[in-house]
């Protein structure tokens, strides 16, 4: 018997036929026809059972692979979940957490959230959630989500076990909108230069640009680090807050121009918390969409100094299209443009897996690791208000390259990391060792100062690392002792702090990507203004 009620051509008009409808007339009405023709004898004349949808999902989705690799589908069912990050928040609990020995961790309670005002801390165990046992059973993170999330104004009651006392605490929380933080760092880097690490461009990154800035003022911010490396993008309209924060009156930020859609120019207020002082960008190959539009922006105006390696060339734009069963079409409508006139939109007429593959591709051809090794795919030059040359085509240039050094990586290194070896070895040291280590440590510098992994912390690493199948490699272990080190300092600061104590670990003295030293140098020596940056 057929998994279908509603006849298969008439299903499959009715999910295709709104969304073109949406963009204008098709320009050939038989293709339409075509379709319906194909389904209709599938319906009526094909050999075995059809599931309708899973047909349609699978001819929609073939449909997009033929435009672009930004067009996609998403599944009513994966909806809420794709977007959540981009809205600012989701209603839960607001617990980071992590699953070490089969028991539920709290990596940290978010600031603000119904678990923190009810002291809900890093190092709590949960082990009941509404009475049942959660502990030691093989609980999966899927389900501590599916337990602890639900709308807001819903209760839920956790059994914790925290070290020090004897018997499981309880806690009735009830539900809150948990927000979601575009910004996952933000300290002074020296006593006048601030520093912020933005991970996303959600619905609430300009409020929190500003909030953050203000803060960093008024603990003496001259300059600013702007730290975009690994950031994917998000919203167009996101991107144009940020950069107006920095662009004086009147300026260009981005124009976007399609087929269907005409040139729309976007402007900076003059409003901006930062549109004087001397800035810094930091972008890599993983700063993508609304990344490369901020540094775009500021670059072209010599309004900062862009240090890192050529971000990943996404220079197109999206616009959701609601399809009727509630799923929906993220649909390419129109590029994007830097001031000077740049599509930096790299090349994908090779396929989607090309596309995909072109980070590894740069690793290859050594584009990471040597400036000679980059070949811009446009050598059309465009020209920066003070005459600077940049080129369109693949991605943003930055003004100092900054190459990786892959030499102490490893593939025991490399396992440790993707087994959660190291974040569940960190998180197991600083819940036996929280108190004395807050003890002996301050704040985040003097830990910076003068902790130091021990051969004793290291040997526990390579043993939990037995357990989880990694077998022992005194070689590997050598060559990336460096950044095993490094990582696993940055993990227990963490736990001990929050995640801008993460990254000043990282930052201070990476060995892998100096990005950071470099931005720090060239707002110390005469760099930036050898560089003609402008002060606006």
């Amino acid at each position: 018997m057929k998994k279908h009620h509603t006849p298969l051509p008439f299903l499959f008009a009715a999910l295709l036929l709104p969304a073109m409808s949406a963009l204008g007339q098709a320009q050939d009405p038989a293709t339409i026809g075509k379709l319906e023709a194909l389904m209709y004898h599938i319906d009526r004349m094909y050999v075995d059972s059809v599931d309708d949808n899973k047909l349609v999902e699978k001819a929609i989705r073939s449909m997009l692979e033929e435009l672009d690799p930004h067009s996609i589908y998403i599944p009513k069912e994966e909806l809420e979940e794709v977007n959540e990050p981009l809205k600012g928040n989701f209603e839960g609990i607001g617990i980071q957490f992590n699953i070490v020995h089969d028991t539920i961790y709290v990596v940290d309670a978010i600031a603000g959230g119904p678990s923190e005002r009810l002291g809900i801390r890093a190092g709590d165990r949960i082990v009941t959630i509404d009475k049942e046992n959660v502990a030691g059973i093989g609980i999966r993170n899927t389900d501590v989500m599916d337990k602890l999330r639900g709308p807001k104004g819903t209760k839920v009651t956790v059994g914790i076990q925290r070290r020090g006392e004897n018997e499981p605490l309880d806690f009735t929380i009830t539900r809150d909108k948990i927000p979601i933080y575009s910004i996952e760092a933000s300290y002074m880097a020296t006593p006048s230069v601030g520093y912020v690490k933005l991970s996303r461009f959600s619905a609430t990154t300009g409020k929190e640009l500003r909030e953050t800035m203000d803060k960093l003022h008024t603990q003496g911010m001259q300059d600013l680090i702007l730290d975009l490396q690994g950031n994917g993008g998000g919203y167009l309209r996101s991107a144009i807050e940020v950069a107006d924060e920095f662009l004086s009156d009147k300026r260009l930020i981005v124009y976007t121009q399609g087929r269907n859609a005409p040139r729309d120019n976007t402007y900076a207020t003059g409003n901006g918390h930062f549109e004087k002082g001397r800035l810094v960008v930091l972008i890599d190959e993983g700063s993508a969409s609304a990344s490369e539009i901020v540094t775009g922006a500021i670059q072209d105006w010599d309004r900062g100094l862009v240090i890192g390696r050529r971000s990943f060339g996404k220079g197109l734009v999206q616009r959701p299209v609601m399809l009727p069963d509630g799923s929906a079409v993220r649909l390419t409508v129109s590029r994007y443009y830097t001031p000077s006139g740049r599509c930096i939109q790299k090349s994908y007429a090779e396929g989607v897996e090309a596309y995909r593959r072109d980070r590894l591709d740069r690793l290859k051809h050594g584009e990471l690791t040597s400036l000679d090794s980059i070949h811009p795919a446009d050598t059309a030059r465009f020209f920066t208000m003070n005459k600077r040359i940049v080129y369109g085509g693949g991605g943003i240039m930055p003004d100092l390259f900054v190459p990786l050094d892959t030499t102490m990586s490893s593939e025991q290194f490399g396992k440790l990391v993707r087994k959660g070896t190291f974040n569940t070895f960190a998180l197991t040291y600083v819940d036996e060792h929280r108190s004395e280590l807050l003890k002996r440590y301050r704040d985040v510098n003097a830990f910076i100062s003068d902790f130091h992994i021990d051969q004793g912390f290291l040997d526990g690493l390579s043993a939990a690392g037995e357990k989880d199948g990694i077998a022992p490699d005194p070689e590997d272990m050598d060559r990336s002792s460096e950044l095993i080190e490094l990582r696993s300092k940055a993990l227990i600061a963490r736990d001990l702090w929050d995640t801008s104590a993460y990254w000043q670990v990282i930052n201070t003295d990476n060995p892998v990507d100096n990005s950071y030293r470099r931005a720090i140098d060239a707002l110390t020596d005469d760099t930036y203004e050898r560089m003609g940056m402008a002060r606006q």
